[in-house]
């Protein structure tokens, strides 16, 4: 469906999250990256000490701590996959 991506957040030991989100933010070793439905196919190396955000359709931003991992964007969606994931509070905007 246009206008959502279907997000993964996986974590070496355990899936933490799945849903549909309006984006991601992440940071890659390349620096911050900001995905929204229709971005192009990418792999991305995550940075050590980093947060990963999403904006899901419904509810408030969520928000986790990596360390390292990577982030695959497809047609089909948003896979985060980290070395660890602990929930944090989202930074205020």
């Amino acid at each position: 469906m246009a206008g959502q991506l279907n997000v993964e957040v996986v974590a070496v030991e355990s899936k933490v999250w799945s849903g549909t989100a309006k984006a991601v933010y992440a940071r890659t070793t390349e620096g911050e990256l900001g995905v929204l439905p229709g971005h192009q196919p990418l792999l991305g190396e995550l940075r050590i000490d980093s947060t990963v955000r999403v904006q899901p359709l419904e509810g408030g931003e969520l928000a986790w701590q990596v360390e390292g991992g990577f982030l695959s964007v497809t047609t089909d969606g948003v896979t985060i996959l980290a070395e660890t994931a602990e929930a944090v509070a989202p930074a205020s905007a």
